[in-house]
């Protein structure tokens, strides 16, 4: 750790609670691996939000979602969803089709080329939760992953 970062983290003045402290140290947490996890799609020419697109559309399968569907699912909300969507269309990586009963109403599916780069991309992308959260062990990953569902559930 570079002593620019112990800096950052002592603060000079104490934080006004823990609360406080908490938050920020989250959110500096955050990002961090936003940015290690951008930097390591960059190379596939993919986005974080793609990613986590292409990877809910996965999960689903053959089924697909609507495009309100997929943003309730997103990690972090994005204002446009439809040009996100637009753009994995063009390249290719999902379809859409609207329904010939609604013509509203359009499924958003995962191509094979869509699944192709998640396949490729399981394996650098679970190196990299495990580089970053694999010293904590697995104890305290559950009590991570509790501690965050709590505070996810209080908003």
């Amino acid at each position: 750790m570079t002593s620019c970062a112990r800096e950052e983290d002592q603060p000079s003045r104490p934080f006004i609670c823990l609360e406080q402290e908490a938050f920020l140290k989250l959110g500096r947490t955050w990002a961090v691996l936003e940015h290690a996890f951008s930097e390591g799609l960059k190379e596939h020419g993919i986005t974080p939000t793609q990613y986590n697109v292409l990877r809910i559309l996965r999960e689903v399968g053959e089924r697909g979602l609507c495009r309100g569907e997929v943003t309730q699912r997103m990690i972090a909300k994005v204002p446009d969803a439809t040009r996100l969507l637009d753009r994995l269309e063009v390249a290719g990586l999902i379809e859409r089709e609207r329904a010939s009963a609604d013509r509203r109403f359009v499924t958003t599916r995962i191509t094979t080329e869509g699944l192709q780069v998640l396949a490729e991309l399981d394996g650098p992308v679970e190196a990299l939760h495990r580089e970053h959260f694999g010293k904590l062990g697995e104890n305290d990953l559950r009590r991570l992953i509790d501690l965050l569902g709590r505070v996810r559930t209080t908003l």
